[in-house]
Formats: C-alpha cells, sequence, structure tokens
C-alpha cells in the first residue's frame, strides 16, 4: 500500500511563502491524480489543488493566483507553493493520492498531514 509522507510544513508571517512537499512511498498507477487539502481549526478538510499524471491543474478559488501545484518529472513527488499567505490559510495540509479506475478516481492514500501556521 502506497504512503504519503508530507513535508515543508511551519510558521510564516502574512505575506510571506512556503513549500509543500509530498512523497510516495512507491509507484502509483501511471493514469493518477495527486492533491492537496487542508483543514482550517475547527472546520471540514476543504480541497486545495490538484495535479494528473498528465500535468492538468484544478485549484479552488481561494488559493487561485497565489498556490502553484506542481510535480516531479517522473516520480510520484507532488508540490505546492504557497505565496502572498493570509491567515485564514492556517491550516493542516494534507496530501492525497488517487488512481484513475472505472472512469472516475480512486482514493488510494492520505499523508499524515502537515501544519502550516500564518501570523498576521
Amino acid at each position: 500500500q502506497v504512503q504519503l509522507v508530507e513535508s515543508g510544513g511551519g510558521l510564516v508571517q502574512a505575506g510571506g511563502s512556503l513549500t509543500l512537499s509530498c512523497a510516495a512511498s512507491r509507484s502509483i498507477s501511471e493514469d493518477n491524480q495527486l492533491g492537496w487539502y487542508r483543514q482550517p481549526p475547527g472546520n471540514e478538510r476543504e480541497f486545495v489543488a490538484a495535479i494528473t499524471s498528465g500535468g492538468s491543474t484544478n485549484y479552488a478559488d481561494s488559493v487561485k493566483g497565489r498556490f502553484t501545484i506542481s510535480r516531479a518529472s517522473g516520480q510520484n513527488t507532488v508540490y505546492l507553493q504557497m505565496n502572498s499567505l493570509k491567515p485564514e490559510d492556517t491550516a493542516v495540509y494534507y496530501c492525497k493520492a488517487n488512481v484513475y479506475v472505472s472512469s472516475r478516481y480512486h482514493t488510494v492514500a492520505w499523508g499524515q498531514g502537515t501544519q502550516v501556521t500564518v501570523s498576521s
């Protein structure tokens, strides 16, 4: 079973930047999607961004223009570059891996989460 390990979280001032990384413990199915979700304090987990093995990306409206998702070529590693951070970006950020089977994506793994705290 694949495992995802996130890194790169921390404390940053508003307006600052952080880059999160997520590495899979082994190869994932060729047709896959890696994504980031976050769970702010007292709230439910929400979608942030995702990228397919083909390079197509998708972002939540709240992070468009500030966050960039990318993945290392030929590797199951995904990055989330976060710029112009706001206090409302404070959350535990989780990595997720999906595989495309029978015309839809299926979740195969979640990471353990990494804390991002943005001070005002």
